[in-house]
């Protein structure tokens, strides 16, 4: 095993190890309001600790790749198809788990500060902090399984994994009604689109005599196996990435405290059916029906998003919503055929959006409450997070030179030349589809970030009895450097070196960069200053009045998300619900029934028979000569009848 294969092992094991010992840590008594001090301690040295070690690994291997690298070897063989234990690195998976590495050391600090007791009652959760921080540490090494993952069992195992950490993180705070139930949606949705990625993952397995990615990749599958194959996978995908019409456990995951929030929608969870897709793209490069179906897919995904965002008073609503559209602009990349756009937009997406979580958990911590219209006037007593959230809303709706208007720019980009010319693998009509949407996305997703800044730190101050303030170091300080590359990573896109590291399994040479201007740029600027400026110029009318009245008698339909939700309701739980009262009902009064109901008949016959025994002499007597004189008339009237 070479150094840069070592390297790519050990990344998911330092967090592992630092979770599973993490897991030993002695609980909180019963009762107690926070963990002990020598368990809290010592599970924000190991959090902290494994999140680091991770992230050096990450850069280190970053800059010693100089190519694709392999390790494997064999584990299990059963009825001809093997199962590997390896690795499997290119620059997309150094740069991917650098990215995640960092968002989970980023997410490990600021828990120390923000999973604290404090003067609000709605984030004193530090009684349950040690398996707290060793859930993060375990989310992060099955995420770093995923990314380094050179087999599709071991890729799965990483992928499962995740979603037990998911429903474990989001009901952390079981004080909330409502984290358990939004776990276990998560956790449900979620494992409906993973049968049909386990499903996909078995008939490529089974197809090509291997789970070895690369053995998967070289096999000459056939176009119906690839077809049902990439759909079945698009499942999973759409469940762990939250994409239409598998989507409405995302906005609710923000039961969950903001940390975890951050690194959900950032880097791990949401980003893993991306770089899944990435990981295996060849395959989809040669089933354009199965792009065109990605193609709607995401186009539904990234206007739903945003318009959902545009009516949410819960600023995390608002990011929850904001990511779903976002994993839109991603998914469309690959269906035109760009998994470097894609790739590039989902790390300029890590950045920013870990940092809008950041800092919107450093408002809700200050302020005591996650609704915007309780919010207000918070620029002067919070400037180090106002301007945190500037840059960070900036980046997500794609101001220049922030890192969002190049990754974005990017994506339509590359819509635009699948949609004129058909430049890419799926029919032009899913590049239009991708490129028209995506320019919506930019009016909508500049008037919810315009409404989002406005509402929570311009005009007055709607919390009279809050004191708010810039948070505290553990707090401020993962805030500040998220800001760096949210504001800044969108230089790389000029970067030859960088462009070569996102082709998938590409050798990292000279290339050219992922941006350029050209006068197409103009038509996404200017729509961005259409969108920002309507929500400006309303809010600019009533400075008391939210926006969100512009949009009159659809505000309560995008406050729903289009009622997709309730639609599911009706379609899918109310039905499942009634069939398991039917088998319940069924179970109880037919199937016990019966037993019941035989054990009933058998015992009531036993004791009448017993009641007859036990019948005084003289009736006794008189019962057996009856019987006999009965038997022998019996016996008469056959034989005479004989």
């Amino acid at each position: 095993m070479s150094t840069t294969t070592l390297l790519g092992a050990l990344l998911p094991v330092v967090p592992l190890v630092a979770g599973l010992v993490g897991l030993l840590l002695p609980p909180a008594p019963r009762g107690a309001a926070t963990a002990p001090d020598v368990a809290r301690r010592a599970a924000i040295g190991l959090g902290v600790a494994g999140a680091t070690g991770a992230l050096v690994l990450a850069v280190t291997l970053l800059v010693t790749l100089d190519g694709p690298a392999e390790s494997s070897t064999t584990w299990i063989q059963f009825g001809g198809v093997t199962v590997t234990l390896g690795v499997r690195l290119d620059g997309v998976a150094a740069l991917v788990a650098v990215a995640v590495a960092a968002v989970a050391l980023a997410v490990q600090v600021y828990s120390t500060g923000y999973l604290k007791r404090g003067p609000h009652d709605d984030v004193d959760v530090d009684h349950r902090y040690p398996p707290y921080a060793a859930q993060i540490s375990l989310f992060t090494a099955a995420m770093l399984l995923v990314v380094v993952s050179g087999d599709l069992i071991m890729l799965l195992v990483g992928w499962e994994v995740m979603g037990i950490c998911s429903y474990l993180l989001i009901a952390h705070d079981r004080r909330l009604p409502e984290a358990p139930a939004a776990a276990q949606k998560a956790f449900l949705l979620t494992r409906v689109g993973d049968v049909g990625f386990l499903l996909g993952i078995a008939l490529l397995g089974v197809s090509a005599g291997s789970f070895r990615i690369a053995d998967v990749l070289a096999h000459d599958h056939g176009a119906g196996t690839l077809t049902a194959a990439g759909l079945l996978l698009l499942a999973g995908v759409a469940g762990k990435s939250a994409q239409f019409p598998l989507h409405t456990w995302l906005p609710d995951a923000m039961a969950g405290p903001t940390p975890i929030s951050a690194l959900i929608h950032a880097a791990t969870m949401v980003a893993a059916g991306v770089y899944a897709l990435t990981r295996l793209w060849p395959l989809f490069a040669a089933t354009p029906t199965v792009l065109a179906v990605l193609g709607v897919m995401a186009s539904v995904t990234l206007l739903l998003g945003a318009l959902a965002a545009t009516a949410q008073d819960d600023i995390k609503r608002v990011l929850a919503w904001s990511t779903v559209s976002q994993l839109g602009y991603m998914t469309g990349a690959l269906a035109v055929g760009s998994p470097p756009a894609a790739l590039f937009h989902l790390l300029t997406h890590a950045a920013f959006k870990a940092l809008l979580f950041l800092a919107a958990g450093a408002v809700i911590h200050s302020v005591g409450t996650t609704l915007m219209s309780r919010m207000g006037g918070l620029r002067r007593t919070m400037p180090v997070t106002f301007w945190c959230t500037v840059i960070g809303l900036g980046a997500l709706a794609g101001v220049p030179p922030l890192s969002g208007f190049w990754s974005k720019e990017g994506v339509l980009a590359a819509a635009e030349g699948a949609a004129r010319h058909g430049d890419g693998p799926a029919p032009s009509w899913v590049g239009w589809l991708v490129w028209v949407a995506g320019l919506v996305g930019v009016v909508v997703t500049a008037w919810y970030a315009t409404r989002l800044l406005l509402r929570t730190f311009f005009g007055t101050t709607r919390t009279p009895l809050a004191h708010p303030h810039d948070p505290p170091a553990a707090l401020r300080w993962p805030v500040l450097a998220l800001a760096v590359p949210a504001a800044l990573l969108g230089v790389a896109g000029f970067s030859g070196w960088f462009a070569a590291h996102l082709q998938p399994l590409a050798t990292p040479e000279a290339l050219d960069g992922l941006v350029h201007f050209t006068p197409a740029v103009l038509l996404p600027l200017a729509l961005l200053l259409i969108g920002g400026g309507l929500a400006w110029a309303e809010w600019r009318r009533d400075r008391t009045a939210d926006p969100a009245v512009a949009l009159g008698r659809m505000r309560p339909v995008f406050a729903r998300a289009l009622r997709l939700d309730d639609v599911q309701h009706a379609l899918v739980v109310r039905p499942t619900t009634a069939l398991g009262r039917l088998a319940r009902s069924a179970d109880e009064h037919i199937v016990d029934g019966a037993v019941t109901g035989t054990g009933r008949g058998a015992r009531a016959i036993g004791g009448g028979l017993g009641t007859l025994h036990r019948a005084a002499l003289p009736r006794a007597a008189a019962a057996v000569l009856a019987g006999a004189l009965l038997i022998g008339l019996a016996t008469a009237l056959i034989g005479a009848l004989t």
